[in-house]
């Protein structure tokens, strides 16, 4: 299919204009639209991930080099260049599989302002896809702040009750760091007269300038992941968040910034980040211990699995920095491994939510009585979560120590304690809001899932334990991309 990087990466948009369109030709109002937009929202989202799925067919796994490239000129030098490669062709499949469930979790959920609701997801999946297949400087900048629009917009309209003070908190940390990339990119362009990545990437920078440049780009990065210290706006941001507004932006948003270490800092600045490694361990191990024991305090659930969360990137940050095969390998199958559990466990917050309209953990107790179906599939992703042999936890967390193993023996093993303490905060949850008898007289009515959030979570199960028995299906698209990469690191620094 020609041009389908352009079809999948834009389609979103016309489905956010044919809901324009449904919404003036509907005389009835907002409210007599919403159907409407629901309906145009998940058949766009359908096909988008029936392109993902054939763009994936296509695809040949042997070929590290950039497939599907389209490059015209731009402007000002700047290209509209995309293409994909091993990794960022998964995290477009990602983006796709899990924006129609976000489109049906929010089904009932939202009935407020659904048309621009449903609009703004759209365009969010074009941005999220934009960043992934962009392979200018300047486009992928775009791309990459444009997602905080919608996002901005999601938080701070349909979220809670401090949802403006989340989403102006989310939308600065995010836009201040950014602002330092921007620079950086401009001086790149006018010093290399190309603001082409794969160009970019062939570019010997002065030694002397790439820790500036590393710093630049890190601090954006960093931010978004995000990383220790710099994690503090995702808890308030998350527990702010609609259901859907959580799994989007755990299961995709924080994954630009560990695709940016890979795509930026690893490949254009070696010296830099060979030399900045042993910070970026520390910061790791830092999230993955510091974060954990936070989690283990929190009485709301969703911001337990904020800081959850947190401590899930340390492990990709520090296979990253690795710099070996195992641990980058290790980094993107977490990455994605973490969008479809750390995804499902937001939807199972939202399922309760939905009923008692509270996320309190005091307030629950004795679920697994009442709803028996809800309490195996919350089970089943909190073993995931924990990092469960034979779920896709187990195989991203193996990975990304192993390969710190290699560099760093005092990281992995401080890391490796952060799996027991993930353990301690996450079975403790599910045995405060599971076991033990309804001692509230509110949940005494309370209903087990409906089939269409079952219809939710079958993917999300199904893909969490193929993934987990079968690796392959990811690292044999990844292995080659990666293997170039880390080559093209260690001659670079002399290893």
């Amino acid at each position: 299919m020609p041009h389908i990087l352009s079809i999948v990466t834009f389609l979103p948009l016309l489905g956010a204009a044919a809901i324009l369109v449904a919404r003036l030709l509907n005389k009835g109002g907002q409210d007599a639209a919403a159907p409407a937009a629901r309906w145009i929202a998940l058949i766009t989202t359908m096909v988008v991930l029936a392109v993902s799925v054939l763009l994936v067919a296509q695809f040949d796994p042997s070929n590290p080099a950039y497939q599907f490239v389209e490059n015209y000129a731009w402007f000002a030098g700047a290209g509209y260049h995309l293409g994909v490669d091993g990794i960022s062709i998964l995290f477009v499949l990602l983006t796709a599989f899990l924006l129609p469930i976000c489109i049906v979790a929010s089904w009932k959920s939202i009935e407020t302002r659904v048309v621009e609701y449903m609009i703004a997801f759209l365009i969010l999946e074009t941005m999220v896809i934009g960043v992934f297949t962009s392979l200018d400087l300047f486009l992928f900048y775009i791309f990459f702040e444009g997602t905080l629009v919608p996002m901005y917009l999601i938080i701070g309209i349909w979220g809670g009750a401090n949802r403006i003070y989340a989403a102006y908190k989310f939308f600065l940390y995010t836009l201040l760091g950014s602002v330092l990339m921007l620079l950086a990119m401009l001086w790149m362009a006018h010093t290399t007269g190309t603001t082409s990545i794969p160009e970019l990437k062939q570019y010997a920078f002065d030694p002397a300038v790439q820790p500036l440049l590393w710093l630049a780009f890190f601090a954006s990065f960093a931010v978004k992941m995000p990383m220790w210290p710099v994690h503090t706006w995702l808890p308030d941001a998350h527990v702010q968040a609609p259901t859907a507004g959580s799994v989007i932006l755990a299961g995709i948003l924080l994954k630009l910034g560990g695709y940016g270490f890979i795509l930026f800092n690893i490949p254009m600045f070696p010296l830099a980040s060979q030399m900045f490694t042993p910070l970026v361990l520390t910061l790791s191990v830092i999230a993955v211990v510091y974060t954990s024991l936070v989690a283990f305090r929190q009485t709301d659930i969703k911001k337990l699995i904020a800081y959850s969360s947190v401590a899930h990137m340390g492990f990709v940050t520090m296979g990253i920095f690795a710099g070996n095969d195992t641990g980058v390998q290790g980094a993107v199958f977490q990455m994605l491994s973490h969008g479809l559990i750390s995804g499902a466990l937001f939807l199972c917050v939202g399922v309760v939510y939905d009923r008692m309209h509270t996320r309190e953990i005091a307030f629950y107790g004795g679920l697994t009585a009442r709803m028996p179906w809800y309490a195996a599939i919350f089970l089943m992703f909190t073993m995931a979560n924990v990092g469960l042999p034979g779920t896709s936890g187990f195989i991203g967390e193996v990975l990304t120590m192993t390969g710190a193993y290699q560099v760093s023996t005092w990281a992995a093993l401080i890391a490796a304690s952060g799996v027991i303490f993930s353990a301690v905060y996450a079975l403790t949850l599910f045995r405060n809001v599971m076991y033990g008898p309804i001692t509230n007289p509110a949940l005494e009515n309370i209903t087990d899932i409906d089939k269409r959030e079952l219809l939710i979570f079958v993917p999300l199960i199904v893909g969490t334990i193929w993934l987990g028995l079968y690796p392959n299906a990811v690292l044999d698209y990844t292995g080659p991309t990666v293997e170039a990469l880390t080559s093209a690191y260690r001659a670079a620094i002399g290893g």
